[in-house]
């Protein structure tokens, strides 16, 4: 994993199976377990919810290393990297991705569809009222307006 910019992680995903005739009925996504070392001791889980056509951010945390998982729908986090370049990652609830931002990035999550968008959210310190730790801050060189409707 890249811990200087971010990084896009392929979790590991498993058909599970009736127990009566095996017959296959869902799946089973690991987004995170303390042996694959891939998230250090995650202090905090939560749901983010992005309304229909909505964009959070950009901001970045000071301090705080955040994974994002979508839950339901479609997000596209931007982000800038600490070469001043741009990076639209796009995925929906039937990817399999674990995106990781490092504290400092600056980022953006998006929802581009017409329906509320869910996701999951593992971070390495956990977030307290009034700690200041995230900064609100804009794009060098990237228009969002692109992504208003």
């Amino acid at each position: 994993m890249d811990t200087q910019n971010f990084s896009v992680i392929n979790l590991e995903t498993h058909s599970t199976k009736d127990t009566l005739d095996s017959h296959v009925n869902g799946e089973l996504t690991v987004i995170w377990r303390n042996l694959d070392e891939l998230i250090p001791n995650p202090e905090m889980v939560y749901l983010n919810l992005v309304n229909p056509g909505e964009i959070k951010g950009p901001h970045l945390h000071t301090k705080r290393t955040s994974y994002f998982y979508c839950l339901q729908g479609k997000m596209v986090i931007v982000v800038q990297d600490k070469d001043g370049n741009h990076h639209e990652i796009e995925t929906d609830h039937h990817e399999s991705k674990l995106i990781c931002v490092p504290k400092g990035i600056i980022t953006a999550i998006i929802n581009p569809t017409v329906h509320p968008t869910k996701i999951l959210v593992l971070a390495d310190i956990a977030w307290k009222p009034n700690d200041n730790e995230m900064k609100n801050v804009n794009f060098d060189n990237y228009d969002l307006d692109k992504w208003r409707k």
